[in-house]
């Protein structure tokens, strides 16, 4: 059986839709639980598991723009 589901992508204020099929993954019980935990009543566990991802990319990409800001040299446009 195939089911398709349409997940919404926001970047640069635009909307990016795209389609596709799910599949099932292996997960323990202890870890299913930790996922209804961070999730808020009515969300799906895709749901979940996405937020989790987009806010993990978003603590990487701030640590490697503060590690530049700490390592790098800049100089003001000014004296360009």
């Amino acid at each position: 059986m195939v089911t398709i589901v349409t997940y919404k992508y926001h970047i640069d204020h635009r909307t990016i839709i795209m389609a596709s099929t799910t599949t099932t993954i292996s997960l323990r019980k202890e870890t299913k639980e930790l996922l209804r935990r961070f999730g808020s009543k009515g969300q799906t566990y895709d749901e979940v598991i996405r937020e989790l991802i987009e806010k993990a990319s978003i603590k990487e990409h701030d640590a490697r723009w503060n590690r530049i800001l700490e390592e790098e040299e800049f100089i003001p446009l000014d004296e360009l």
